[in-house]
């Protein structure tokens, strides 16, 4: 019985000091040196009044136009619904990403997020819309994305370029969900 018990200690022990190498070493910089960061926006005008589309950049609302790869799954709030501060999860497929809206106003145009990949990248999100006329909404995107360790730098800086095209490709799906729900 003793060594039975001296046994599970050890092994306890063991998958103890293994358990905090391991939280040590994720908490240890994976590489030192400079880290990327890029800025790219873009800025389109919807066929749309400003009080149906501003709404359709709350992450929630977001998944009628947003494709087939948009889909968060809402932490907070619950039910999902677009709301200041909703905190939700978005599959990558090679990993999770976790985004705070950290700005949704409406009535002076501006939303924001902030997601980070871990260990790879952080990036904001920031969004301005304004009426153009009874018709019409301007829409500015701007995108920054810091990379979390220097092995990242490359994709960062080739999503950075990928942002700066987003903007024709946002404008279609926007539109063409807008067509859709006013055909219905």
């Amino acid at each position: 019985m003793k060594t039975l018990w001296v046994s599970l200690i050890v092994i306890g022990l063991g998958l103890a000091a293994a358990a905090a190498f391991a939280l040590h070493r994720h908490l240890q910089p994976a590489a030192t040196g400079p880290v990327a960061h890029v800025e790219n926006g873009f800025a389109f005008t919807v066929r749309g009044p400003y009080d149906t589309v501003a709404p359709l950049f709350g992450a929630w609302a977001e998944r009628a136009w947003g494709g087939e790869h948009w889909n968060p799954v809402f932490l907070h709030p619950q039910p999902a619904q677009d709301q200041p501060g909703e905190v939700f999860t978005v599959d990558h497929g090679h990993a999770n990403s976790v985004w705070v809206n950290t700005a949704l106003d409406f009535k002076s145009g501006h939303v924001q997020y902030v997601y980070v990949v871990p260990d790879a990248q952080a990036v904001l999100i920031d969004i301005h819309l304004q009426p153009k006329d009874a018709a019409s909404t301007g829409v500015a995107v701007v995108y920054q994305r810091t990379a979390l360790r220097p092995e990242f730098n490359a994709r960062v800086t080739e999503l950075g370029q990928h942002d700066r095209n987003s903007g024709k490709e946002w404008e279609t799906a926007i539109e063409a969900f807008l067509q859709t729900s006013i055909a219905h």
